[in-house]
């Protein structure tokens, strides 16, 4: 379902509808639409300055919407006409810093924001989310005595205490390290899985969008160029842009002759493109392996073990007196040496073929 298939008012979960926003005639956010119903979480993915968090902010009420319209649960939050407050938009946000008030203590921050539930509720419903997160036993420790991932699991509690219908997550996980990220995007994920709330959520690492995410909206220069899960966005991107924000590509160009592209790895297909027509080839590092008896040959320059697999940088001629560089990530901890020969094979699956001027795209 698109915004375009919802009624004069939406219906259950997030509308965002053609909004734009422009900070000093700068456009940020150009015509995005989105939806996200109950239960989902919708990953806003995209490099920095692309306008994701812009988008939230508008979202959240934190900036004027200046075009489009946004609706929750049935109910118009901004269209132009109707501009409800941020703190009456039954919206919940979660951002990198944690934002935890240092004079208070864990169960003081949590109940802070339930000031719409009667007082003799409050300490019960904090003390709940506080279980929810794993922090009921540091409800009276104070922030500073906290570790990074502790931190952010209190601010998760915060959000989740008043049983908002929209949670708002501006790169959560960025401030913590490697294996802190990991446990708390777990713990995060488990407790958006069992609300019924709708989640939107910035990243401008894929990779976590993927773990998040059950459709992930790609972004680029204030616009979104495409929406889909994670499965279908890997699989079928429709873009250059849209698949180097998910894989690490190799690059290179030529001329559609008969149907096919000659690189220095190979003819590709490239169906649905003009004879003549300039073409972009892209290959994933993993679409690329080493295989004696293939006819693409390339020059070991480096190889590095990166745990379950080994990236091998190589030079391919071109046929001209030059060479290309080539990344291929190959299963297993052991690259071949350097200055070995290699042969190069392409797997179909990881070969992407566009039209440099950016139209429709096809992948072989």
């Amino acid at each position: 379902m698109t915004p375009a298939d919802a009624a004069a008012i939406p219906g259950k979960g997030l509308w965002v509808e053609h909004v734009s926003h422009a900070y000093d005639g700068v456009p940020v956010v150009r015509d995005a639409s989105l939806y996200v119903p109950p239960g989902e979480i919708l990953c806003l993915l995209g490099p920095s300055g692309c306008g994701k968090t812009t988008t939230l902010r508008v979202v959240a009420g934190l900036e004027p919407l200046q075009a489009g319209r946004i609706a929750l649960e049935g109910r118009i939050l901004a269209d132009g006409t109707t501009d409800v407050p941020p703190e009456d938009r039954a919206v919940s946000l979660l951002f990198q810093d944690f934002a935890l008030f240092p004079h208070l203590s864990v169960i003081e921050n949590v109940m802070f924001g339930l000031v719409r539930i009667p007082p003799d509720e409050r300490r019960r419903r904090a003390m709940e989310v506080l279980e929810q997160v794993g922090m009921a036993e540091y409800a009276d420790a104070y922030p500073h005595v906290l570790s990074g991932g502790q931190q952010q699991r209190v601010a998760l509690a915060r959000a989740r205490g008043p049983r908002p219908r929209l949670m708002l997550l501006d790169e959560p996980f960025s401030n913590l390290d490697f294996t802190l990220r990991r446990q708390v995007r777990d713990i995060v994920l488990t407790i958006l899985h069992a609300t019924t709330a709708a989640t939107l959520m910035v990243t401008h690492d894929s990779e976590e969008a993927m773990f998040m995410g059950d459709r992930i909206a790609v972004m680029d220069q204030g616009r979104i160029v495409q929406q889909g899960t994670p499965e279908e966005l890997y699989t079928a991107p429709g873009s250059a842009f849209v698949l180097g924000m998910f894989s690490e590509v190799n690059r290179m160009t030529g001329r559609v002759e008969r149907g096919h592209v000659a690189t220095p790895l190979g003819r590709v297909c490239a169906p649905g493109l003009p004879e003549g027509a300039e073409a972009e080839v892209l290959v994933r590092a993993e679409g690329v392996s080493l295989d004696a008896a293939a006819g693409a040959r390339g020059v070991v320059r480096t190889s590095r073990m990166l745990g379950r697999s080994t990236l091998v940088h190589l030079d391919v001629p071109t046929g001209d007196g030059a060479s290309v560089h080539v990344h291929a990530r190959i299963p297993g901890r052991r690259g071949p040496p350097e200055n070995e020969i290699v042969g190069l094979r392409l797997s179909d699956e990881h070969v992407f073929v566009f039209p440099v001027a950016g139209k429709k795209s096809e992948s072989i």
